[in-house]
């Protein structure tokens, strides 16, 4: 790839928005089509962030210009979308999940080594400096060898807040495969693949009501368990603990801690692409009467901070630069399998072994400057 890449996005729903904002602003990308279900949406987005051509999905794949499609559609047509895309020659950077079928997510991986073409999935988050500050002060020893790790997000439910928010209590999604990529992401690019899971589920309602925008009063089913526990083995020795709730009157976003040989550290919310990294030492020896306070010592965060669209500039570099890119399909397909296998045993009871694996994680320079033109 020589120049900025030619990009065209596919869903010009909620999300597109940042994205749109972040990738019109990088000199190595250029957004040349916008495509949708309904083409006054893309068309009234490509007005709004100076994009040249607008229509559908098949007006994008067309487009001789487009070399990378990103694909934010909804989650049940993830699979259908990003498949066309590579069978048009494109790369493809898809929103998360990559899939909801590990057999789709598998043969889509296929196609694209077969055509040729990169596979990205978000989320992009852990390319993050808040994310890889973190990762790189575990990687330097700060806590020694990684042990054990907590994470919890909690929340009464995007139905409070999300206009059209029946597709996140809907089959593919819930608060297992809609906010459990950015946590298991975030953990395997750390500790390496997850050899198995066991979790619990519970759906304490079959109902909700939307509360927000044009179609507040509506109501809407719940197919899909909205508070799931989930207990994770790691293929390094590693275990872990997991909390994800949309039923939850405490509201607690973000909570990753690590817990090492030489410390404790706590990361920042890995649905963020910044935020605190502090780490605390063992006391030692305690004896009666002693101070059990600990003092946090604060990590200073490098680099630059932007937001979703990170993956996609990695992604064209890496490719000009022949070199991997960090948020792979594979790692997509391996967390993808992790919380099927998550959902599954919430349904049986039982410890299932997760199949797949992925390579370790490349991690991003501090000096990583997404506003560099670095494509002549």
């Amino acid at each position: 790839m020589t120049g900025p890449v030619g990009v065209g996005i596919v869903g010009a729903g909620v999300i597109s928005q940042t994205y749109l904002e972040n990738l019109t602003s990088f000199p190595d990308v250029k957004v040349v089509a916008i495509g949708d279900v309904i083409p006054e949406r893309a068309k009234a987005k490509a007005e709004e962030h100076g994009v040249p051509a607008w229509g559908t999905l098949e007006d994008v794949l067309s487009n001789p210009d487009v070399e990378l499609v990103v694909n934010l559609t909804i989650p049940q047509v993830h699979i259908e979308v990003s498949s066309a895309a590579i069978a048009a020659g494109k790369h493809v950077w898809t929103e998360k999940p990559l899939g909801l079928d590990r057999e789709g997510a598998r043969q889509l991986l296929a196609d694209a080594a077969a055509k040729g073409v990169r596979v990205g999935s978000a989320p992009d988050t852990i390319l993050g400096p808040g994310f890889q500050t973190a990762k790189r002060a575990i990687n330097e020893g700060v806590i020694g060898q990684p042990l054990f790790v907590q994470t919890a997000f909690q929340t009464q439910g995007p139905d409070l807040w999300h206009p059209e928010p029946a597709f996140l209590f809907a089959n593919g999604a819930g608060p297992l495969l809609d906010m459990g990529p950015y946590y298991f992401s975030a953990l395997v690019s750390l500790l390496g693949p997850i050899a198995g899971v066991a979790a619990r589920g519970s759906r304490f309602r079959t109902e909700r009501t939307i509360h927000t925008g044009p179609r507040a009063g509506e109501t809407f089913p719940v197919e899909v368990p909205s508070s799931v526990q989930v207990l994770s083995s790691f293929e390094g020795g590693q275990h872990g603990t997991h909390l994800v709730s949309f039923d939850s009157a405490l509201e607690r976003h973000g909570v990753v801690e690590i817990h090492g040989t030489e410390g404790s550290i706590v990361l920042p919310d890995p649905n963020m692409f910044a935020g605190r990294t502090a780490y605390v030492k063992p006391l030692g020896v305690l004896r009666d009467g002693m101070k059990t306070e600990q003092e946090w010592i604060e990590v200073e965060q490098q680099g630059t901070v932007v937001g979703r669209g990170l993956g996609v500039l990695d992604m064209v570099r890496a490719i000009a630069e022949d070199r991997p890119h960090v948020a792979t399909g594979e790692l997509g397909f391996h967390v993808l399998d992790v919380l099927l296998s998550a959902q599954a045993s919430a349904e049986t009871g039982a410890y299932l072994e997760i199949e797949s694996t992925v390579a370790p994680v490349p991690a991003v320079p501090a000096d990583f400057d997404p506003f560099a033109q670095t494509l002549v």
